[in-house]
């Protein structure tokens, strides 16, 4: 007699139905930065569009930041923190292998049992964290889907290197991915190119950086902390060219045309990248633009998050808006989708 499994069944769509965000106290302007480098605030500028940027301290750490955006995500969408039926955590920074932070995070919130994971997509951590939950919205595994990016990339930032030096920010956004009765969350176009792994790298493996010095330095020479490398002309090029066909490509499985958007949020990586995106995409002068690397800097995974937030609370968006967003780095890894703002 033949077996058949039955079927999971949940919502028909889902949407974003609120988001949150948090950054950190410390604030880093670019004459601080100038201790560190030998540059100029018009030169970090016009390199990277970067006026100041956010670092953490001791007691914000990748958890705290999480929960406080949390917190605010779950507000916002007017649930209880014991109706999250997942919680995924985009980070590169929370430096244990293991437990993962999304474990923690669930606790903290009152999350029950609900499963908790992290993953590792760098940039693109938001984007690759969204199509997971509307995964699991429809596919019935979860109702709501807590989906969070968190960095403190100050831990791995060498303050000597010209030419990181400048970029990083710490700081978590999150937001909640629930049922819709209508299209909220458009397909995800997401893949990665294995080929430049090396362009944006950790400088050297932990199990490098914690062996005995005389074992990997010479004697009596200090071990180094590993820290973020890049190939900047690299990762711009690829960036401006490649990205824009995987946007375009969002916003075709989409069925919408640039001028049908109500914003464009794309990974905070150089304000030099989104302005050529958004020249390549022939967007119209009336899409607003995120532009939140001005004052919070290269945050990797918390990077759509944080500008989706503050897009919505200074109304240069509003809630039903359609926005495109693109995350991509290091791997190299990309994800792109429209969405509806919560």
């Amino acid at each position: 007699m033949s077996v058949t499994i039955k079927p999971a069944t949940g919502a028909q769509y889902s949407r974003i139905h609120g988001v949150g965000g948090y950054r950190p106290t410390r604030v880093i302007p670019n004459s601080e930065v100038l201790n560190w480098i030998d540059s100029s605030d018009e030169w970090i500028r016009t390199r990277s569009g970067i006026a100041e940027r956010r670092w953490a301290g001791p007691q914000e750490t990748v958890a705290e930041m999480s929960v406080q955006a949390a917190g605010k995500a779950v507000a916002m969408a007017g649930i209880r923190p014991e109706q999250i039926g997942g919680v995924i955590v985009a980070t590169v920074s929370h430096l244990k292998q293991t437990p993962a932070i999304a474990t923690e995070i669930a606790q903290r919130l009152g999350c029950g049992t609900a499963p908790a994971f992290d993953i590792s997509a760098a940039c693109a951590g938001f984007g690759y964290g969204l199509g997971l939950a509307d995964g699991m919205v429809r596919g019935g595994s979860a109702e709501y889907v807590l989906v969070i990016g968190v960095e403190r990339l100050s831990d791995l930032t060498d303050v000597t290197d010209r030419s990181t030096a400048f970029i990083f920010g710490d700081g978590a956004g999150a937001a909640i991915v629930g049922p819709s009765e209508t299209p909220g969350i458009g397909k995800v176009i997401w893949g990665s190119d294995g080929s430049q792994s090396e362009v944006i790298s950790q400088t050297q493996a932990w199990d490098t950086a914690f062996a005995k010095p005389d074992a990997v330095n010479g004697a009596g020479e200090e071990t180094k902390w590993p820290a973020l490398r890049m190939e900047g002309q690299t990762v711009f090029r690829w960036a401006v060219y490649d990205m824009a066909k995987v946007a375009e490509q969002a916003l075709e499985a989409a069925g919408i045309t640039a001028d049908q958007l109500g914003a464009f949020i794309p990974h905070q990586a150089n304000m030099r990248i989104i302005d050529a995106m958004v020249k390549k995409l022939d967007l119209p002068p009336n899409v607003p633009v995120a532009r939140d690397i001005a004052e919070t800097g290269n945050t990797s995974a918390a990077s759509i998050p944080l500008a989706m937030e503050r897009m919505l609370e200074r109304g240069e968006a509003k809630s039903g808006d359609l926005a495109l967003i693109i995350g991509f780095g290091a791997g190299l890894v990309y994800a792109a989708a429209v969405v509806t703002l919560p």
